[in-house]
């Protein structure tokens, strides 16, 4: 498995492949670039990422023979909320909750976002933390990899790998403020969490330089902080430049408890670090890679957390029983039993005046009915709508026509969508390029757009474009 971790400008991999002996073959290698990769959330360049992460990967100093990534990104790319719940609330009840509770928060319609949540148990009450990325940043990840012939498995928060670092040193009967923080190159970051989790999504960041205290920087932030309802009770500090901090007096300058990563991990995590056998001979530089390692540790322990599963605030909704009338049968005894009665009574009263129909005096007419040629079977499409990748260019140059053609595809039950502008505005009759694998879809496509073109022209889309079908909607696209 590939642990890929994405910054700003900066991408951190761990590969692990898993030994006979039950161990974990290591690799890892980081890179950090003068552009910037991503920006708020959002993918800037989907090439320049592909290109990225492809010498990273080859860059490392062995071979990785997996294609399969647990990619981790910075909190900034998820929707996020807390609740608490009842302890005794049913599973299919959680779910609608947790459901409604997202549309009535999130500024985002919750359908178009892949989302999950987990929930952390206290003694009265349990804790539910939901995160939720947009379906168009994960398909422009998702087309990104798939230009390098890599595949995502599973898409993962970076808090919650900050926090499957120390989530064993905690009680969760005690109320208490961790704040995580990682040390690196002229910058401090971090995020606060308590005993259940994350509690806020707001990443602190502070530049320094060489001259600065470390120690002072956190204790003026942690006075920011302080409210009288918020107390910070905690640090955790990660990061290659937390190597040298010594506890004792780190937390004296501070004035609040320090806990360095590098104590903790060998204390409440040694059997995954002994999984790990780093194939340079070199102990593994967990205060590097620290968000991959939580990453590892969160797939091992959280296996059922996932944001590529479609409908999750869904997946244990419970179907009641369909149960058959039981007196169908009863009534049509009962009616059968009535007729038979009446036409009885009716014959035994007229007696020899009731004449029954001579239907044998009948002749017998034969109609002859022409038999028709069966239709021709259209063939079943071996694709879904849900599943195809759309790629649609405005090629008209009318502003916020990309969006409203994205919205009728919508409407139609295509999911995968990305929008750009063609590579000119001059078109003036609309294109669908479809892959040869898939005709039947620039078909189904051509059928679902015929309220708004006539003749669309249908051409080859090469095999390699990550997508499955481009329209280039022209003039015509009423």
């Amino acid at each position: 498995m590939i642990y890929l971790y994405l910054d700003r400008n900066t991408i951190k991999l761990l590969y692990l492949k898993k030994t006979m002996l039950g161990q974990q073959e290591t690799l890892y290698h980081q890179k950090t670039y003068e552009s910037d990769l991503i920006d708020k959330g959002k993918i800037i360049n989907i090439d320049l990422l592909a290109s990225a992460i492809k010498e990273v990967v080859s860059s490392s100093n062995r071979p990785v023979s997996d294609n399969q990534i647990s990619l981790i990104l910075p909190q900034e790319f998820f929707s996020f909320f807390r609740t608490t719940v009842p302890s005794d609330i049913a599973i299919s009840a959680l779910n609608s909750f947790i459901a409604d509770k997202a549309r009535s928060i999130l500024p985002i319609d919750n359908t178009e976002l892949a989302s999950d949540y987990f929930v952390q148990e206290s003694e009265q009450e349990k804790v539910v933390t939901y995160f939720g990325i947009n379906q168009e940043t994960l398909l422009s990840i998702k087309q990104a990899l798939t230009l390098i012939d890599f595949k995502i498995v599973s898409v993962i928060p970076d808090t919650m790998a900050f926090f499957k670092l120390f989530e064993k040193t905690l009680r969760k009967e005690k109320k208490e403020t961790i704040l995580y923080t990682e040390l690196e190159s002229n910058i401090l970051s971090g995020y606060l969490f308590d005993s259940c989790g994350l509690i806020d999504d707001k990443k602190i960041s502070i530049e320094y330089s060489e001259g600065d205290k470390i120690a002072d920087i956190l204790k003026t932030k942690i006075a920011e902080i302080t409210t009288d309802k918020k107390k910070v009770n905690r640090i955790i500090i990660s990061g290659e430049k937390s190597d040298t901090i010594r506890q004792d007096t780190f937390t004296k300058s501070v004035g609040v408890w320090t806990n360095p990563l590098k104590r903790i991990v060998p204390t409440f995590y040694e059997d995954y670090l002994k999984m790990l056998v780093p194939k340079d001979g070199k102990a593994f530089p967990i205060l590097t890679y620290d968000v991959c390692f939580g990453a590892f540790i969160l797939s091992e322990e959280n296996k059922s957390f996932s944001l590529l599963k479609k409908n999750n605030l869904y997946r244990n909704k419970v179907s009641l029983p369909k149960i058959g009338m039981p007196k169908k049968e009863v009534f049509l005894f009962v009616g059968s039993f009535v007729i038979s009665f009446l036409l009885f009574v009716l014959i035994s009263k007229f007696g020899s005046n009731f004449k029954m129909p001579n239907f044998m005096a009948k002749k017998n007419v034969v109609v002859v009915t022409p038999t028709l040629a069966p239709p021709t079977p259209t063939p079943t499409p071996n694709f879904k709508k849900e599943e195809v990748k759309i790629k649609v260019l405005n090629g008209s140059g009318v502003k916020g026509k990309a969006t409203e053609v994205k919205d009728i595809l919508r409407k139609k039950g295509y999911v995968e969508i990305l929008t750009d502008n063609a590579d000119n505005f001059d078109y003036v009759v609309t294109e669908i390029q479809v892959k040869s694998d898939k005709k039947q879809l620039g078909d189904m496509v051509k059928d679902d757009l015929k309220d708004y073109i006539a003749a669309p022209k249908i051409t080859i889309l090469d095999d390699k474009e990550a997508s499955d079908l481009v329209l280039i909607f022209g003039a015509d696209f009423k």
